[in-house]
């Protein structure tokens, strides 16, 4: 069965990474050797001047917090010169020593984007969830009450949000960047695991059933749909994907039709979102509208009520035609129709353009056009021209 991928308007945005504190904290007195030593290593530049001067601070210093510290500098150090296994070797030993090392965690999704290995990505991303998830539970230090703790915790997390916000951001970018859609499925579904409450989450899981309509596994689709709308039951992108399924599967085609015009209804009060121009906000609404109103012409087709189905479909075809699939789509459905109305020559007019398309339609509305072709010659007693 051909699939029509329900396109979702927003944009990915990501905040400058900073440093958070989440983790052990070194400390390393003024004066000594060791700060001496930190003072040369920090004012280096980023490369083998600065490697060979941590190879030097770890032989002289490398035992307990300085050795974390250490390799926390060699991990930062090799990110910058995209040395990325030193990357990982350094934050796995650094995590060794300190578990909870936020900062850490986070340089090795770094690396794991900029190489754009979504296992890596997600691997590191993970660790930072866990860490996150630890933080958020742990008891109040002795001496300290739970509610200047609880407000402490508070303040960390929010110095830490931008760090935060980048695995997450990462984590989303390397499943939406998946091209295998059940893979894409899995890791987003990874992804609201490890950060439920994320400001992607309702985006992720829009596109989760996205994914899983592109894989055609229409039951989890189906579930991914209906969870969204159960939390917001206005959600546009969902409402069509739902109609759209439907009608094109002949089911549920009441439902199919009070979502299309639910969703009608809500597009032209729809919010831009941030960070998508008004070119293409224009682009979205318009494509949004006409699978709306080509889902509805496909349930005034089941229904047998053609009239109001090509009404539809025409309405529906010149919003489409910024989306080969859905526009080729369209056409078949309307020439279809309007050849069951024995409107024969529309129906011509129409199949042919859509045979002109190169999509997964074309044969179809090319059977449709060898039909009236067909059924023309039988009328006028002549054998129909050879499709040879």
């Amino acid at each position: 069965m051909n699939r029509i991928v329900i396109l979702i308007a927003g944009v990915l945005a990501v905040a400058a990474s900073a440093g958070a504190q989440i983790g052990k904290s070194v400390s390393v007195a003024a004066g000594t050797p060791e700060d001496r030593a930190l003072s040369e290593i920090y004012a280096a530049p980023d490369g083998p001047e600065k490697i060979a001067l941590l190879d030097k601070f770890m032989a002289d210093y490398g035992k307990g917090d300085m050795a974390l510290l250490g390799d926390q500098l060699y991990a930062q150090t090799y990110l910058a010169m995209k040395n990325y296994p030193k990357v990982y070797e350094y934050g796995e030993k650094a995590l060794a020593l300190d578990p909870d090392n936020l900062s850490t965690a986070v340089s090795m999704v770094h690396a794991a984007d900029e190489q754009g290995d979504a296992k890596k990505v997600f691997d590191a991303g993970e660790k930072v969830s866990a860490i996150l998830a630890r933080y958020k539970a742990s008891p109040a230090p002795e001496g300290t009450s739970a509610d200047m703790w609880a407000g402490q915790k508070q303040a960390m997390l929010a110095n830490a949000q931008a760090d935060i916000g980048y695995a997450e951001y990462a984590m989303v970018n390397a499943a939406l960047k998946t091209t295998q859609p059940a893979a894409r499925a899995a890791l987003l579904e990874r992804f609201l695991a490890d950060f439920p409450d994320s400001s992607y989450a309702t985006m992720v899981r829009e596109q989760t059933a996205v994914a899983y309509q592109a894989a055609q596994n229409t039951p989890k689709m189906m579930a991914a749909a209906q969870n969204v709308l159960a939390a917001d039951p206005n959600n546009i992108s969902m409402l069509l994907l739902l109609s759209d399924n439907w009608s094109d599967k002949g089911e549920q085609l009441d439902k199919a039709a009070d979502y299309a015009k639910k969703a009608l209804a809500l597009l032209p009060k729809a919010a831009k979102p941030e960070n998508v121009t008004d070119e293409q906000w224009q682009q979205q609404v318009a494509l949004q509208k006409g699978i709306a109103l080509s889902s509805l012409g496909e349930v005034y087709v089941n229904q047998n009520q053609n009239a109001p189905a090509v009404d539809s479909f025409k309405q529906a075809s010149p919003l489409l035609k910024s989306n080969t699939v859905t526009y080729a789509r369209n056409l078949y459905r309307l020439g279809f129709t309007l050849a069951k109305m024995q409107r024969t020559a529309e129906a011509r007019t129409v199949l042919t353009e859509a045979v002109s398309i190169n999509s997964p339609y074309r044969a179809q509305a090319q059977e449709t056009l060898d039909k009236i072709g067909s059924a023309a010659g039988r009328k006028s007693g002549k054998k129909p021209p050879s499709q040879d």
